[in-house]
């Protein structure tokens, strides 16, 4: 264990404070109008997700009332099988941008707006999966169309 004495203590801090002060110095502080550009970009970042957000629950809404049709002809299903491919199509899109985000994610930066942004997405996978289930596996099976039946005499 090394001793140090007075002087190479005070000499020691008096080195570490001239660095420190020097490098401040030299150290360009961002200005008033830097920082509010900074803030712009995130309101705008912000403004982003919620536009998105805010198209996607437009989409969710009306992929919940395809939900509740009923009497639907060949035609139409037809149109619901090509909807549901445009859809996933949709959905691995927005997939894709929700990860190229992760790292505003990891800096916290627009928390509300992702996690909004995330959300209208998971409902958007969820939507998809009961068109699909409603319209194209549930039919297939007997329980369901009996089930369907005596709802439909109440």
């Amino acid at each position: 264990m090394e001793c140090l004495t007075a002087k190479e203590t005070i000499d020691n801090t008096f080195e570490l404070v001239r660095k420190t002060s020097f490098s401040e110095k030299k150290l360009k502080v961002p200005t008033e109008e830097e920082i509010n550009n900074f803030l712009d970009k995130i309101l705008e970042i912000q403004k982003f997700l919620n536009e998105k957000s805010e198209k996607i629950e437009e989409i969710n809404g009306l992929l919940e009332g395809l939900t509740w049709l009923n009497g639907i002809k060949e035609s139409e299903l037809m149109q619901i099988n090509t909807l549901i491919g445009s859809a996933k199509d949709l959905l691995s899109v927005l997939i894709r941008q929700y990860v190229s985000l992760n790292f505003l994610r990891k800096k916290g930066i627009a928390k509300d707006a992702t996690k909004r942004f995330k959300f209208s997405i998971d409902l958007l996978r969820e939507n998809i999966d009961d068109l699909e289930s409603i319209f194209f596996s549930l039919p297939k099976m007997p329980n369901f169309i009996e089930t369907t039946k005596q709802l439909s005499l109440v």
